[in-house]
């Protein structure tokens, strides 16, 4: 008996361990606050996931949302802007878009730049031309030069404006979007929303704990 309960303990602790990790590794956030020229339109209008790779990699997704009738999708000059908690990092973008008759996203630059209504950022990403060259996801993988970081709540910071990343948006009418029509607005969305732990890991991990010290009662048992 005082070998389950040691055992127990022992388990109880690993799990906690790897709960923390679990919480720590992926973060995600929405882009809820949209400058006064898309400030009309129901947001929130793209997902923000920062997942922590290891001490000096990680990656960040922006996805497009669906809301009030209408896609944002993410496109031309800062087409999406990070605040990255390094001094020196290094990044590479890879944006698709998967409706139909959309052209495939080029990127033309990458830098420090301004998204209007939402300050400066060090790492802002440039989509070739505009509405039918936009995205409706945009991966940005960063390799962190100057130092490292202990987790995804550690890869991007606030900037000025108390923002960590924003998107250049286009309002597409409808769940899928008309490459033949116009953009009903574009403007800048930024980061409005809370910290959300990533969800599924944390449950795996609580379950493959329990599953292991009930195995090992089994055990002891005989």
């Amino acid at each position: 008996m005082n070998n389950i309960k040691y055992l127990a303990a022992v388990l109880i602790g690993i799990a906690g361990l790897g709960l923390h990790q679990a919480k720590a590794d992926s973060i995600g956030f929405d882009l809820s606050q949209g400058n006064p020229a898309i400030s009309g339109y129901t947001g929130p209008y793209a997902h923000v996931q920062v997942t922590w790779v290891d001490s000096t990699h990680a990656t960040v997704t922006f996805t497009s949302l669906f809301n009030g009738g209408n896609t944002y999708l993410m496109g031309d000059g800062g087409t999406v802007a990070l605040q990255v908690n390094a001094t020196t990092f290094n990044s590479s973008v890879a944006a698709t878009n998967s409706f139909p008759g959309f052209a495939v996203p080029q990127v033309v630059g990458t830098g420090p730049g301004n998204e209007d209504g939402f300050g400066n950022f060090n790492l802002t990403v440039d989509l070739f031309d505009g509405y039918t060259n936009s995205a409706n996801m945009v991966v940005v993988s960063l390799t962190n030069v100057s130092g490292t970081w202990a987790s995804a709540a550690n890869v991007l910071i606030n900037n000025s404006h108390l923002t960590r990343a924003a998107a250049h948006i286009f309002v597409a009418a409808g769940a899928i979007p008309d490459p033949n029509a116009s953009a009903l607005a574009t403007g800048y969305a930024g980061e409005g929303g809370a910290i959300v732990p990533d969800g599924g890991t944390t449950v795996m991990l609580l379950g493959t704990a329990l599953g292991a010290l009930g195995m090992a009662r089994r055990f002891f048992r005989r």
